[in-house]
């Protein structure tokens, strides 16, 4: 009873539609013949007017739409006694929308599942069972509570049990634990964390129940930062929706020609009416929609969270793309080559002081030198506070045993890191190198040397973006033309502009021709260019929040092959709306010229076109692809040796 009650609450008119059609057919089993049709025709006519009245107000706001059809459809079919095809019109026009929820629900299927293995709850310590007790979460008994993660605090001390999912964005107190990351980053194997380490939200806890203390609250936690975006995909009402519209007042001319000539041809008005019960609109109205959210569904299944259909549209006109360099091109993952401490200070501890800060960046080359630290069997030390300064690197406030005093820590760029610690020396760097600067408390307190990576799947990437009709490539980086420019010839990358301030990627992306563009970028520094693009795609493994919130399409996986997907995935979308618009054409046009004829009676028409309808939204939902369509890892293509430029340039 409740779902028969929420389904009259959802879809009104259609129940009563079908309550008119059964008293009807009630009605013609009795001497009461003549009353069934006029009930029929009354009720027809009211549905009639009260879409005519929507109709006007779209036109007194400059929109023409195909409604027009059906509301003379289904006047035509009364006045030309014709009210059960009229009623069967009202069917379908009142069930559009019933139909329309169904189609969407199914194309909208990897999207809603995203949605719904988001964090719910956390369990928050509240003490220690008894004094002493161990609290990083081996073998004591705890006092905890259950509560929405919505109410979690920065600083809660949360129990994660095995199998759970963390909550929130936490720092690790456990001594160590494995977690399944797959839904973050697509890496299939079990991820090993040790104390001191930043665990992402959504990740999924092993086989031993470990404690975490919160890092971020919920709502600025990364798999609800997903969470987010994929709402706002699934909300997106882009205006390539209503692809159909281009060819509503066309189709809405031909189909009233048709009738009118049938009318004029044949003198009976009848066939006005015939003709145009098969030409209502729903397979246009329908199937574009339908295939543009397929089409982003799609696309998160492959871990691409797509913001709107009108990004599908743009992505298969797509003609030229620009690179970010770091974490882009690069795998933004160098490897530790030397620590260079300064007089004052030992590796380990510039190493220590380094690595307890980037846990709080979301930089690229962050998760690197907390790597590093893990290597060299370093404790962190938990930040009293810290924040990330976009383009420049991390402040962070730590107070350790060793020292009573709250120590400040500064890691990134020179250039800002020399604005604490004016006695900072530049490190000599070899081909191929990069440095990161740490100031403490003032002081200079060294340099960490690393080495970046081109992507193993960057060539591949790039020969395949050609493929798909992307005739214009360029890497837009803030590192310097020695870096860059080999790195691009290396690829096939057409041209390099370096040493790029963000107001320079904006300006440079603006005026590169052809369009649409794509921009490629994964860091803070990259927001305002990916929202300057035509189509900004945002690598957002790392969880660079700025970037995904600025961009038009999240990679949730840390692979540049994702990019030639996410093109051949808005041609194929495309493509499929075009196909399945055209479908329901052409079908419509040959029963008009059929009807025009005299040779398909009104009510058998508007059954057919029922039928249309539906093969229409099949077709569509063709863009959803197969359900055994999975990610494939490319077989590398592209050497992963270590390329040897010079830069002087660290934070981009």
């Amino acid at each position: 009873m409740s779902r028969f009650s929420s389904l009259v609450r959802a879809y009104p008119l259609v129940i009563a539609t079908l309550l008119v059609a059964m008293i009807g057919l009630v009605l013609l089993a009795t001497p009461a013949i003549e009353s069934a049709s006029w009930i029929v025709g009354a009720y027809a006519l009211v549905i009639a007017g009260w879409e005519a009245v929507g109709m006007i107000r779209q036109l007194i706001r400059g929109h023409a739409g195909l409604d027009i059809l059906a509301v003379t459809a289904i006047t035509a079919a009364v006045l030309v006694g014709e009210p059960w095809a009229a009623l069967v019109v009202v069917l379908m026009l009142t069930g559009g929308a019933a139909l329309e929820d169904y189609a969407e629900n199914r194309s909208k299927r990897e999207l809603t599942a995203l949605l719904r293995k988001a964090p719910q709850q956390a369990t928050r310590i509240l003490a220690p069972s008894a004094p002493g007790a161990d609290m990083h979460g081996h073998t004591a008994e705890v006092t905890t509570e259950d509560i929405p993660v919505e109410e979690v605090e920065v600083g809660d001390l949360l129990l994660v049990r095995p199998g759970a999912l963390v909550p929130v964005d936490s720092i690790l107190v456990s001594e160590h634990a494995v977690f399944d990351e797959s839904s973050l980053t697509g890496e299939s194997l079990p991820v090993e964390r040790d104390a001191g380490e930043k665990v992402s939200s959504g990740a999924v806890n092993g086989q031993a129940a470990v404690t975490m203390r919160a890092a971020a609250p919920a709502a600025e936690s990364e798999y609800q930062q997903i969470v987010r975006l994929v709402e706002q995909a699934a909300g997106s009402k882009a205006k390539v929706v209503r692809l159909a519209d281009r060819y509503a007042v066309p189709f809405t001319v031909l189909a009233l020609v048709i009738a009118g000539i049938a009318w004029a041809v044949s003198g009976e008005a009848v066939r006005f009416a015939e003709v145009l019960v098969v030409a209502t609109p729903c397979p246009l109205l329908i199937a574009a929609p339908v295939a543009f959210l397929g089409g982003m569904s799609r696309a998160a299944r492959f871990g691409l969270i797509v913001k709107g259909g009108g990004t599908l549209e743009q992505l298969s006109r797509a003609r030229s793309a620009a690179f970010d360099k770091t974490g882009t091109i690069t795998t933004g993952k160098p490897v530790l080559e030397r620590l260079l401490p300064a007089d004052r200070a030992s590796e380990d501890e510039l190493l220590r002081f380094a690595a307890s800060a980037e846990v709080y960046s979301s930089h690229v080359l962050a998760d690197s030198v907390v790597q590093a630290a893990k290597q060299h069997g370093l404790s962190l030390v938990e930040a009293e506070h810290a924040e990330e300064i976009a383009t420049n690197g991390v402040a962070a406030v730590f107070r350790t045993p060793d020292a009573p005093e709250a120590v400040t820590v500064r890691v990134g760029k020179p250039s800002w890191v020399r604005h604490s610690a004016p006695d900072l020396v530049l490190a000599d760097l070899a081909p191929g190198e990069l440095a990161i600067y740490v100031s403490v408390d003032g002081r200079f307190a060294g340099a960490i040397v690393m080495r970046d990576q081109v992507r193993e799947e960057a060539a591949q990437a790039l020969r395949q973006l050609s493929a798909l009709g992307i005739e214009r490539t360029l890497m837009v980086t803030g590192d310097v033309a020695a870096t860059a420019e080999p790195i691009a010839r290396r690829l096939g990358i057409s041209e390099v502009h370096a040493e790029c301030r963000p107001g320079d990627k904006v300006r440079i992306v603006s005026s590169v021709q052809p369009r649409p563009l794509i921009m490629v970028g994964d860091g803070l520094n990259d927001a305002p260019v990916l929202a300057a693009a035509d189509i900004g795609f945002a690598m957002g493994a790392r969880g660079a929040t700025a970037a995904s919130e600025s961009a038009d399409i999240v990679n949730r996986y840390d692979t540049l092959s994702a990019l030639p997907r996410a093109v051949s995935i808005g041609k194929d979308t495309v493509r499929i709306a075009l196909q399945s618009i055209w479908l329901g054409i052409i079908i419509s046009v040959g029963l008009m010229l059929i009807a025009a004829f005299g040779f398909l009676p009104a009510l058998l028409g508007a059954w057919l076109q029922e039928v249309v309808d539906l093969v229409a939204i099949l077709g569509a939902l063709r863009a959803v692809g197969p359900r055994s369509e999975r990610i494939t890892r490319s077989s590398p293509v592209a050497s992963t040796e270590q390329l040897h430029f010079s830069t002087t340039q660290d934070r981009k």
